[in-house]
């Protein structure tokens, strides 16, 4: 017979409750290589270079990782960072705000992520003219329903743009 002391007990415990979590977050159940992201964001402004008081948008395009889907509720939020240089018409944006399809299968409703999302903006009349970085995130939940597990997250991401002097009035 084995006997097992308090500090013998309180590894396999802490093991034990490791590999709990391990299955919950799904690593041992449907992961992919270590490192992969639920969702990969590409990011691009139209157009590239922005003169003052001039009209854009912030292109999403969103690829979800197979074998996953993005859950329409709790609500999936695109955030930036302030940015000093571009007015949004609000401070985040919801999958309804953007107009993302919502999928139902077996009754649990996904987004449908396969369109690029557009957001506009509005470059500020005082914007100093350099190259900026836009940065953002996309808070969601993401589910596998082959591997059984649900997580809360997000993804970040970025796009480069270019501010000239030159100053567009709107027509009135």
């Amino acid at each position: 017979m084995i006997k097992m002391t308090a500090r013998g007990w309180r590894v396999l415990a802490a093991a034990a409750g490791a590999a709990a979590l391990a299955c919950a977050l799904g690593t041992a159940a449907d992961a992919s290589a270590p490192g992969d992201e639920p969702l990969k964001v590409e990011c691009r402004i139209t157009p590239l270079r922005l003169s003052r008081g001039e009209e854009g948008k912030v292109v999403l395009k969103i690829y979800v990782r197979e074998g996953l889907v993005v859950n329409a509720r709790p609500p999936f939020i695109v955030e930036f960072a302030p940015c000093e240089e571009l007015v949004f018409p609000k401070n985040f944006f919801t999958a309804q705000d953007l107009g993302v399809e919502v999928a139902d299968e077996g009754g649990r409703e996904h987004l449908n992520l396969r369109k690029p999302m557009e957001i506009p903006f509005t470059v500020d009349l005082k914007a100093k003219r350099d190259v900026h970085v836009l940065e953002g995130r996309i808070r969601y939940f993401v589910t596998s329903p082959r591997g059984g597990w649900c997580l809360k997250t997000l993804t970040k991401f970025s796009a480069t743009f270019s501010t000239r002097l030159t100053v567009i009035r709107k027509g009135g």
